[in-house]
């Protein structure tokens, strides 16, 4: 029993001591501090990476800007070409599986062009005889594969893709197949004999 009242002196004497360390508990009262550290959690940031921050929005302008600037003379001064071996009495029969396939694709029948180096295209040939206003009529429209000679190419406007038909004297191709390029925006489909396509382009396909 003589020891009970002996603690509690003893707790008198601790909390004693405790009153003094108040001093030294100034350190222990910045341990609350987690107080402002919450403040401090909504800037998660970090003082200094939250000024930082605000910083990069300005240079993300700028590199949006010329991505966009250097995409588009990517696709128009470097069309993809794909070629398909064909007998020059084959050429346009190959060209016309081209439009079937890209059509079955998904492709927009007025995003394809076919030009021809020799004999016309009999689409052409048949609207033509409508009259040329009618003929160039559905080339403004631009709702519809367009067939046409490559004797018209500065008059065609480009499209996304070209089906070029290496049907005619081998004179011809080469001319031909810089104006196809010229007018193709994203894909150049070549139809012929290669060591001719080859020959015309001055370099292996």
């Amino acid at each position: 029993m003589p020891l009970i009242p002996e603690e509690p002196q003893i707790h008198e004497s601790v909390q004693g001591p405790r009153a003094t360390p108040a001093t030294g508990r100034t350190a222990s009262t910045p341990r609350p501090v987690p107080g402002p550290r919450t403040a401090a959690m909504p800037r998660p940031g970090r003082p200094g990476p939250g000024p930082a921050r605000p910083a990069p929005p300005a240079p993300r302008p700028q590199s949006t800007s010329a991505r966009p600037q250097e995409a588009p003379p990517e696709n128009r001064s470097a069309p993809q070409l794909q070629v398909i071996p064909a007998a020059a009495d084959g050429a346009l029969d190959a060209a016309d599986e081209a439009v079937d396939l890209l059509l079955d694709s998904g492709r927009a029948p007025g995003d394809i062009l076919v030009l021809t180096t020799g004999e016309q295209h009999p689409w052409a040939t048949h609207e033509l005889s409508f009259g040329e206003a009618a003929y160039w009529a559905q080339h403004e429209a631009g709702d519809d594969v367009f067939f046409a000679g490559t004797a018209a190419a500065d008059r065609v406007k480009p499209r996304p893709v070209v089906i070029i038909a290496v049907n005619g004297a081998d004179d011809d191709a080469a001319n031909a197949l810089t104006a196809a390029r010229r007018c193709a925006g994203a894909l150049l489909i070549v139809c012929g004999d290669p060591q001719r396509i080859n020959a015309a382009l001055g370099a292996g396909v």
